[in-house]
């Protein structure tokens, strides 16, 4: 990202000073006791800085580019705007933003905002119409540096801190990310505090009794013991694993001169291949970035069909959750290197289960997940999430043909990008605010706009990164 397509300095300091006489009524902006250091230092924690001139621009203005682009710069208008401004009003007497709890709602979702909004700023794609590039940028920063501050790594108030909980990893790697793509814009304090939490929750994954069947908290890494008996039934722990795998990451590609780097690569690479473990690779030959599978592996979370229950059912919505997997080529990729084979590990399984396996609808014909020639989705058994999930599976197909996983697979992923992400054009285009979703049985749950803009995040970094030749896996 050359420097023309990002915020100076100069000019965010001086948006702060006009927000406060303009803007302080309408939402949070950012207060004088707080402001930047004005040369804060290059790194804290040991944090290598994305080197924006080694990655370059991207226009996205090729087809699959421009359906992306539109809708994170939608989604990011919304969330950092009217979602923004209707959330978070006050602040606490330490100078924080007021987060409301310290639960997944208060948590992963303004986190999850924060990866959709610093993407659209820092790449050029954000969308000035409701709020100014200037005044964004500040509440943005007002996130980032608030989650990071609240994470117990940095803070010892019972009632305002989190971390060291089951999905908790997951919403260090949303404000890590963030955090990583807005640098530029934190002082020191806040780097270190970026620092601190992203190698508190790395360092919280890479220790256990028994690593090979249960993480360091006691979380099961499987659904079924290699015996096939059912340890969570209904519940595999793909989702789990491959969330957890996304901060040891990140926090590898942001740190990779810390001491502990190794164990968070390591580590990385054994969620990964236990979240996509299935029964074939309990008996095969095939070694994964040092990992023999059939002597490491101690479960399994996916059929050999490529298919996989949660909350009881055939979930395809749990399928393309693999997305997650598929993320950290471009995670490695903003740190000019490669990401580990393992992200890969039956990614074309999954999504031939997706494309090509036939399932016995009730009324007696035979019908696939992905419907022929269009964007709709056929749920075997149900869906208990609500009926429109478009961008979920516009996103999944997105990664897997730029990661090359649909080897075999007809049509190719490409063409099921296109239908997926043209309805959910076609749902945005409903409103005039860039969210996405209307009546709440459209999905149910309470971070809906957030998850879309998060996913929108991500793919324009794997888009980026692809179309630079610059995503690789080894």
């Amino acid at each position: 990202m050359t420097s023309s397509h990002r915020l100076s300095r100069r000019h965010l300091l001086g948006a702060s000073a006009a927000f406060g006489a303009a803007g302080a009524a309408s939402a949070v902006g950012l207060p004088a006791a707080t402001a930047r250091a004005a040369s804060p230092a290059a790194a804290a924690g040991g944090v290598v800085p994305i080197d924006w001139a080694r990655l370059g621009p991207y226009g996205a203005n090729d087809a699959a580019g421009r359906r992306v682009k539109t809708i994170l710069a939608g989604s990011s208008r919304y969330l950092i705007g009217p979602w923004y401004a209707g959330t978070y009003r006050t602040y606490l007497p330490d100078g924080y933003i007021d987060l409301r709890g310290t639960d997944e709602r208060a948590i992963r979702l303004p986190a999850m905002a924060a990866v959709a909004a610093t993407t659209a700023l820092v790449s050029g794609v954000y969308d000035p119409r409701t709020l100014s590039a200037a005044n964004a940028t500040i509440r943005t920063r007002n996130l980032v540096r608030t989650l990071a501050a609240r994470h117990l790594a940095n803070n010892t108030d019972p009632a305002t801190r989190w971390g060291n909980t089951w999905q908790s990893a997951l919403w260090a790697y949303y404000t890590a990310l963030a955090g990583w793509l807005f640098w530029d814009e934190l002082d020191g304090r806040e780097r270190g505090h970026l620092a601190a939490m992203t190698a508190w929750e790395a360092d919280r994954l890479t220790t256990g009794d028994d690593v090979h069947l249960i993480g360091t908290s006691g979380e099961q890494l499987y659904e079924k013991r290699r015996d096939g008996t059912a340890v969570t039934p209904g519940d595999s722990k793909a989702e789990e694993d491959n969330w957890s795998a996304a901060v040891l990451s990140l926090a590898e590609a942001m740190m990779p001169d810390d001491p502990r780097a190794p164990g968070w690569a390591r580590r990385n690479i054994e969620l990964l291949l236990a979240a996509a473990a299935c029964p074939a690779d309990l008996t095969g030959s095939e070694t994964v970035n040092g990992i023999e599978l059939a002597t490491w592996l101690q479960g399994t979370n996916i059929a050999d069909d490529g298919t996989l229950d949660n909350h009881h059912i055939l979930h395809p919505l749990y399928m393309v959750a693999f997305d997650q997997s598929l993320y950290e080529g471009f995670v490695y990729g903003l740190a000019g290197r490669s990401a580990p084979r393992a992200a890969l590990h039956n990614i074309n399984r999954v999504y031939s289960a997706l494309v090509d396996l036939p399932f016995t609808a009730p009324d007696g014909t035979t019908k696939t997940i992905y419907q022929p020639g269009s964007g709709e989705i056929h749920y075997p058994e149900g869906n208990d999430w609500g009926t429109h999930f478009p961008f979920y599976f516009g996103n999944f197909d997105l990664l897997v043909s730029l990661t090359a996983q649909d080897t075999g697979i007809d049509p190719a992923a490409a063409s099921w990008e296109r239908h997926h992400n043209e309805e959910q054009l076609r749902m945005m285009s409903r409103f005039d605010d860039g969210r996405t979703y209307g009546a709440s049985g459209e999905n149910t749950y309470y971070g809906r706009e957030h998850r879309i803009g998060a996913m929108a995040g991500q793919a324009y970094w794997t888009l980026h990164l692809a179309r630079k030749d610059k995503l690789r896996f080894a």
